[in-house]
């Protein structure tokens, strides 16, 4: 059941609010605006990239009815603090997931994320943090803005190998969702994101390739951080 269908079964609807991330995938606003209810964005843990429960908290209204926390990347939402917060407002809160790898490819991809952690430098690495699955090995290409993080991807992309920005623009920004909100763990994460390759099949050549690419471009930046 998706979770239009699942707000509507909880009986959400028309002049309740559901908080949700702005960093990540429209579908969830447009879900939530398909129940009839009003979408709210929290900011996220730039840590994990979903919600913060203590934004969510902030958010919290009389017309509050729900919160969709969506796990991101290969890490997941803080489900007990963001159910305590459900407990003591009476929200449902609700998960929207990724896709479950093998153990073999999880196994794999976090094999790949250790050789990349141990020897990128000009980025900031991911907080491996628990039970990360690496879905995405996104790195923060610190500098002053937008211009910086594409600049360094495409000259990456020049050097063989192939990256994309995760989120280029978060949903509050999106025609038909613009909210005049201050989220800037979402801002700074939109502009500094980049995922790099941690498919279970690279090789250790492959492996290589990424990070001489990055860290030749090191000097473009300002100081990891």
């Amino acid at each position: 059941m998706g979770t239009a269908a699942l707000l509507r079964a909880a009986g959400v609807g028309a002049g309740d609010e559901v908080i949700v991330p702005a960093f990540g995938n429209v579908e969830v606003a447009e879900a939530v605006n398909r129940a009839g209810a009003s979408v709210v964005f929290a900011d996220i843990d730039p840590a994990t990239y979903c919600l913060d429960p203590s934004a969510v908290a902030a958010a919290v209204t009389p017309r509050s009815a729900a919160v969709v926390a969506v796990h991101r990347f290969g890490r997941t939402a803080d489900l007990p603090r963001l159910h305590e917060l459900g407990r003591r407002h009476g929200l449902l809160v609700l998960e929207q997931g990724e896709t479950a790898a093998s153990y073999d490819e999880t196994a794999r991809r976090r094999e790949r994320a250790a050789y990349l952690d141990h020897r990128l430098s000009g980025v900031r690495t991911p907080d491996g943090g628990d039970g990360h699955t690496y879905q995405e090995y996104v790195v923060r290409v610190p500098g002053n803005g937008r211009p910086d993080r594409d600049a360094f991807a495409r000259a990456v992309r020049a050097r063989g190998v192939a990256c994309h920005v995760p989120v280029k623009v978060p949903v509050h920004r999106m025609p038909g969702f613009r909210r005049d909100v201050h989220l800037p763990a979402t801002e700074q994460a939109a502009d500094e994101t980049l995922s790099l390759p941690v498919d279970g099949s690279l090789t250790r050549r492959q492996m290589h390739r990424i990070v001489a690419a990055c860290n030749a471009l090191g000097g473009l930046l300002q100081p990891a951080f």
